[in-house]
């Protein structure tokens, strides 16, 4: 436990829920609640019998205690996203614990050994996308180091009519379900007129014979965007006086959407990334994607009310906040913009082989030029630095109970993977692999895929590279430099690839090829520092999130690289981390994606060796 004994709470201040009489403890209740988007209403799953998230705010140094009460008639449980803590404290069923029955009082205790903005959800079944998250806001030893005067929690999420049951069933039946920005003669037109009617049939083909189309950015579209609980109808808005420094706590509690973030007329100063203090940013927008959370800092002088917005990736939908120095004002709802497309080299490299004679407009990644009728996308650096090496992917496997699953094989043993001395060694060789597209046989086909060095975060021509709305400054990966290192600078002892796989049509999402019970634990020896190759092969974008100890993101900075609980990436590229294996136990890995996650895109991690 922690060598620091529990601060007294002067307060501990919720949104919505209750504080235990002891300090330090906190009651949390599991409800069925009925949520109210101000579009339609729906059958949910909350705490504290509110559609509001809880949020928690804890003190680094104490240890707390938090009972968990299951009122729902199914098994429960929550995980504490980002924290470190001992692994059977993390709650993931069939992992660290099996769960929280039916009427069940469950009860948490773990040291606060860290500090910033983190987040809490089920790992049951789809009760997340349900609506079962929460804040914690953990305030650090001897206070903020940047002052501000308000201070408030920005919890997004996506909340759709349908129930996360019923939305996987649809998609499993057919994978554009929800799809409902496909592209229409009137887009056909348009582009033949940009491009040539030739050269527009034959991009078409193209994607026709992949099975796939453009427009693939989101596989659920037709949800709400919700603000703290609210919508844009239902407006939630934050105090402030003009002149005062705001910090807001941006958090992507989505089920599968992305938001691009934005305070139109005021800039943002980004201070923290998945809870780590960062050298201070000034963005204009900035894309959180789903499970990672954010700090920043405004200054807005106008004694006038300040729109937050968060539109989605796809730019199907947003949700409109306000600052405002009087209560209730409303801010301006702008305009969706036009929605994005995918490339040809967001497959992943998948159309190395086809045919692309003849096609007027086409840039050197095989990608027609829509610039007159698409917006402009920000341009990445190189900075890579580090020595590399390829090996053999690692057999990954089981882990996350959702109620259907057999975890009787989780805890089979493996062998290791296989271990290079990146001493020794220099850039490794570009992998192998295919997408399996359905029935189009790709399996033999090289990829054309040329990876993103360190510092690369978007494949050179993709779609989904982003521009901030007023042209100015918009947040990216290779920006954020690390406060202060966590870890000595160290070289890793060995590289395990994990290349992100599926087919879209089944809608099956694996790693390595392999669904999560077809395969086998990556396991890692508690003291060593593992560099993990991440090649995205396929055309969505994939929040990885490891729990229970740090992923280090290389961006060419060294140690001073970013710390994050939850990297995202980008179709057809490669992304390097690295971690430090300092916490014994098994742990879950997975994209937090909640439809990926549950069709297989998921691993158990054990630790093997350590303190008991």
């Amino acid at each position: 436990m922690s060598r620091f004994k529990p601060a007294l709470l002067a307060a501990a201040l919720t949104l919505s829920g209750s504080l235990g009489a002891l300090a330090g403890t906190y009651d949390i209740t599991v409800d069925n609640i009925r949520i109210d988007t101000g579009e339609f209403t729906k059958k949910g799953v909350g705490y504290n019998k509110s559609q509001t998230p809880t949020v928690l705010r804890f003190k680094e140094g104490e240890t707390v205690t938090l009972r968990v009460k299951n009122n729902l008639r199914q098994t429960t449980s929550i995980h504490w996203h980002g924290l470190i803590l001992p692994f059977r404290q993390d709650g993931v069923p069939g992992i660290s614990f099996s769960g929280i029955k039916p009427g069940q009082t469950f009860t948490y205790r773990f040291p606060i050994v860290q500090s910033g903005t983190y987040w809490f959800h089920s790992h049951s079944g789809f009760q997340e996308p349900d609506g079962a998250f929460g804040a914690i806001v953990i305030e650090p030893k001897g206070g903020e180091p940047i002052k501000a005067q308000r201070d408030y929690v920005i919890q997004l999420t996506d909340k759709h009519p349908h129930s996360g049951n019923r939305i996987f069933r649809n998609l499993k039946m057919s994978a554009d379900y929800y799809n409902r920005s496909q592209r229409t003669f009137q887009d056909l037109v348009r582009d033949a007129r940009a491009d040539g009617l030739q050269a527009t049939l034959k991009e078409r083909g193209m994607w026709g014979r992949m099975r796939m189309m453009p427009t693939d950015i989101e596989d659920v579209q037709g949800f709400v965007p919700m603000m703290n609980g609210r919508s844009t109808r239902q407006n939630w808005w934050g105090l402030f006086q003009p002149g005062e420094k705001v910090r807001l706590r941006i958090i992507n509690s989505s089920a599968m959407a992305y938001f691009d973030f934005r305070i139109p007329g005021l800039k943002m100063t980004v201070v923290q990334a998945d809870g780590n203090p960062v050298k201070p940013v000034p963005v204009d927008e900035l894309r959180v994607s789903v499970a990672e959370t954010y700090d920043v800092i405004v200054e807005p002088r106008g004694n006038k009310p300040y729109s937050i917005i968060a539109k989605s990736m796809g730019r199907t939908a947003l949700v409109r906040g306000t600052l405002t120095p009087k209560p209730g004002l409303a801010g301006p709802v702008p305009r969706l913009r036009r929605k994005p497309l995918l490339t040809m080299t967001d497959m992943g490299g998948m159309h190395g082989d086809m045919d692309m004679g003849g096609m007027g407009h086409v840039s050197s990644q095989g990608t027609m030029d829509h610039s007159q009728h698409q917006m402009p996308m920000e341009a990445e650096m190189d900075h890579s630095q580090h020595q590399m090496a390829s090996e053999p992917a690692a057999q990954a496997a089981p882990a996350m109970d959702h109620s259907k699953m057999d975890h009787a094989k989780m805890t089979e043993a493996a062998p290791a993977p296989k271990e290079m001395d990146h001493s020794k060694m220099g850039h490794g060789t570009k992998a192998k692999g295919a997408m399996d597209h359905g029935k189009m046989d790709m399996g033999g086909m090289d990829h054309a895929m040329k990876p993103a060095e360190p510092g690369n975060f978007y494949a050179p021509g993709s779609g989904l590279k982003p521009v901030a709305y007023n042209g100015g400054k918009f947040l990216s990966y290779k920006d954020l430099r690390a406060s202060r290192p966590l870890y000595r600078e160290r070289l890793a002892t060995r590289t395990i690839e994990l290349r992100l796989t599926g087919n879209m049509e089944r809608y099956i999402w694996s790693i390595n090829g392999k669904k999560l019970e077809n395969a086998d634990p990556i396991r890692l020896k508690y003291g060593e520092r593992v560099r993990f190759k991440f090649v995205n092969e396929t055309m969505m974008s994939h929040p990885m999130h490891l729990h229970g100890m740090w992923t280090i993101l290389d961006t060419g900075k060294g140690k001073w690289d970013p710390i994050k609980h939850t990297v995202s990436i980008a179709p057809g590229t490669t992304v390097y981390t690295e971690t430090e294996v300092d916490a014994a136990g098994q742990w879950a890995f997975h994209c937090h994606l909640s439809y990926h996650a549950e069709a297989g895109m998921f691993r158990k991690i054990i630790v093997e060796g350590g303190p008991a």
